[in-house]
């Protein structure tokens, strides 16, 4: 089904679609009337001579600078050619088509005053699968002005489009590129927490954990959605399990990170939504400086449009709302790995040691992917150190350009923390695989079953004498996707 863009309702799933799966896109008619009315306030303003930052002025310490009007359209090129201060590698193909949807949604909207032939190049782009290079370094959050510069030299040259008046900076000044990324980031980490419930709930059989830890009051003393949600998940999926029969339990009560696996799960879960929430907001915003005003229609005709400058850039609510969904993902991952740890140790788990296939043996079996489990949880948790609070510098133009919100750093963090996260659900998956082929506990439940023998398909049981498994990749793989959560 084809995306339709109006500047108001775009969603985090169709940013994906598109990005990735190449979803069509198309330009809501009402939203091309909506540019052309900005666009007549541009010329009208232009007409009237008014000093407007970036149309008829510099931009930067440069603000000052009347332009002439012989200059304004040169201008504008050279502004997107001055910003390509963008460092590092490329970024993931899906994030650059994210971001061309993100600016083209922004367009729609009608308050940047760019012509709608600007807003059609790139949704014409976007369709034949386009994806120019955009390095991933440089930007402070206030306008990816690196980045975007890159994908507007790209778009430029592939479409051979004339950049007009205001046109040059609208297409630099927008955080299109960390909106983007935020969308692909926020989709891994909730449909990685998919797939955490399920290693969770295989957890719990392969440890033979008490279920009075999914008991229906705790979501009714303690209501919160996430933690409401996990319960529902984790019950539907351990149906017909052998832990629900009496005598199933080996313990009263089990570790923390057992019994707290609702909890902690839903804690992330909660947060994720939040930041989802917001980002919904900030998709159909407009991020741009300066805005025009359109008049309305109701207005006395002689009333004028203007355009006003703002602060429009300042994506400090994303910044923040990342920052916060990779702290409330960091427990996750040390539980997870902490669960596999304990399934690994003979005196928690009531295994052989290592999850050896014979007790007693010298053999390590399985006892040092605790040591590959850690060192991953240790870096995931590295990434969750906030940094929608810090500072770049207060140097640039002027001492004018003294605020940074890190966005684009936050977004990015999030997704490589996604990223090793998986890592560690696959490991995971294989410990509590092993443990539950050791125990022979009885029925698996629905949804676990269906895990386990998926798992079993890529990597076998360590028998005795075997090797570690020298290959998780394909697991780390199917969790990548996504294929063992509930819904696959």
């Amino acid at each position: 089904m084809t995306i339709m863009l109006n500047g108001s309702d775009l969603t985090v799933t169709q940013v994906v679609a598109a990005a990735r799966h190449g979803e069509a896109v198309a330009l809501a008619p009402e939203a091309i009337a909506a540019m052309r009315r900005a666009r007549a306030v541009v010329q009208q303003v232009l007409s009237r001579g008014e000093p407007v930052y970036g149309l008829t002025t510099g931009v930067g310490e440069r603000k000052s600078f009347l332009l002439d009007p012989a200059e304004r359209q040169r201008f504008n090129q050279r502004l997107v050619l001055n910003h390509r201060i963008a460092q590092g590698d490329a970024a993931p193909a899906d994030v650059v088509r994210g971001a061309m949807l993100c600016l083209a949604n922004s367009y729609a909207k009608g308050v940047t005053g760019v012509r709608p032939e600007l807003a059609e190049m790139i949704v014409t782009l976007l369709n034949e699968g386009f994806a120019p290079p955009v390095r991933r370094l440089g930007s402070v959050g206030q306008g990816d002005l690196g980045p975007m510069a890159d994908l507007a030299y790209g778009l430029i040259t592939r479409s051979g489009f004339e950049v007009a008046e205001n046109e040059g900076l609208a297409l630099v000044s927008s955080n299109a590129f960390t909106t983007a990324w935020a969308c692909i980031a926020i989709a891994g980490a909730q449909a990685l927490m998919d797939t955490f419930d399920v290693a969770g709930a295989l957890d719990l059989e392969a440890f033979g954990a008490n279920v009075t830890s999914l008991h229906p009051i705790i979501e009714q003393t303690r209501p919160f959605p996430g933690l409401s949600g996990t319960l529902r998940r984790l019950r539907a999926m351990l149906e017909g399990s052998y832990l629900w029969r009496p005598g199933a339990a080996r313990f009263l009560q089990d570790p923390l990170t057992f019994r707290c696996l609702p909890h902690i799960h839903g804690t992330a879960r909660d947060a994720l939504d939040y930041a989802r929430n917001i980002l919904h907001v900030e998709l159909n915003s407009s991020q741009s400086n300066p805005v025009v005003v359109v008049p309305a229609g109701n207005e006395p005709e002689n009333e004028q449009g203007r355009i006003v400058s703002v602060g429009n850039f300042d994506i400090g609510p994303l910044a923040a709302a990342l920052d916060f969904a990779r702290i409330a993902l960091a427990p996750v991952v040390t539980s997870a790995n902490e669960r596999a740890v304990k399934l690994l140790q003979a005196p928690f788990s009531g295994l052989p040691a290592g999850l050896a296939a014979v007790a007693g043996s010298p053999d390590d079996a399985l006892s040092e992917l605790a040591v590959a489990g850690q060192a991953i949880t240790v870096e995931a948790r590295t990434l969750a150190y906030p940094v929608s609070y810090e500072l770049a510098s207060s140097v640039k133009g002027e001492g004018i350009e003294d605020r940074a919100t890190m966005a684009p750093l936050s977004a990015r963090r999030l997704a490589d923390m996604t990223g090793l996260c998986a890592r560690v659900a696959a490991i995971e998956l294989v410990v509590a695989a092993q443990a539950i082929d050791l125990r022979q506990p009885g029925p698996l439940g629905a949804g676990t079953g269906r895990a386990y023998r998926t798992v079993r398909e890529l990597v076998p049981f360590t028998r005795a004498d075997d090797t570690l498994p020298a290959d998780l990749e394909p697991v780390v793989e199917l969790v990548a996707r996504g294929d063992l959560t509930p819904a696959a």
